[in-house]
């Protein structure tokens, strides 16, 4: 019980007298997006999820990296996206996720395109040491608190202290320089979280400012669904009936 009131406590500092229609809007189905133009058979995730991969503006023969790829749901946005030429890295440390990543690319997509997306088991806090100025797009999907998830699990939810979020947003801005490293001068990046915890949203990319502000610039966004925060775009079941997801459109400096 002490973790679900710590847990109610610190969301209602942050969101105030939105929270309780906020966690109210939790409990109910997100809206579901169809997948299915170009498919071998139709994929369903949250219509929020699409809108990261779409904002990274895929062309037809890109070069991509997904660097927090599973489920595979944004990754086969790219991939169609990017169509048969080019290349698309779909990376996830998970082993388990991985085998996941594999069936639904198998089961998705059709061979023409398939054939060119390499799945890796990368760290991809790391990645910037191997590969830099690499990728025309870089999508970084990364790892968070997933607070829908915590609160529909007795068992997640009674592991939660206010330090997850702060150390999820350490691991997070390694990322998100890894994946700026990554990009090609001119190319853009794609940061996304289904958090609600600002240290995990805004908060990453301002660390990144105050690191590399001269290394890039933001590309203001406007967005069919959602509301702006500092630096990108939040959509939230209570208001969009679909979400959370948070996602911010970075593009990196040449030179």
């Amino acid at each position: 019980m002490k973790h679900t009131k710590d847990f109610d406590t610190y969301y209602r500092n942050i969101w105030k007298e939105r929270w309780d229609a906020l966690k109210s809007s939790f409990k109910g189905e997100p809206e579901y997006f169809t997948l299915e133009k170009g498919l071998l058979k139709p994929y369903f995730l949250d219509k929020a999820s699409t809108c990261p991969a779409q904002a990274l503006d895929v062309q037809p023969g890109d070069s991509v990296l997904d660097l927090c790829a599973a489920p595979g749901g944004k990754t086969l946005i790219l991939a169609l996206a990017k169509g048969e030429a080019g290349t698309l890295v779909a990376n996830d440390k998970s082993a388990d996720r991985r085998m996941r990543l594999k069936t639904v690319i198998k089961e998705h997509l059709p061979a023409p395109i398939a054939e060119t997306v390499h799945i890796t088991g990368y760290d991809a806090a790391t990645w910037g040491l191997y590969q830099k100025d690499m990728y025309d797009r870089v999508l970084l999907d990364a790892p968070c608190s997933s607070e829908r998830h915590v609160l529909s699990s007795p068992h997640y939810l009674a592991q939660w202290t206010p330090a997850r979020t702060k150390q999820l947003a350490i691991r997070q801005f390694a990322m998100l320089a890894a994946a700026l490293d990554a990009a090609k001068p001119g190319g853009r990046i794609v940061y996304s979280t289904c958090s609600i915890s600002p240290l995990e949203n805004d908060g990453v990319v301002e660390k990144l400012f105050k690191k590399r502000k001269d290394m890039f610039d933001i590309i203001e966004l406007e967005p069919e669904i959602g509301e702006k925060t500092r630096y990108g775009i939040q959509i939230l079941p209570d208001t969009a009936g679909a979400g959370p997801i948070y996602y911010c459109c970075l593009e990196k400096r040449h030179g």
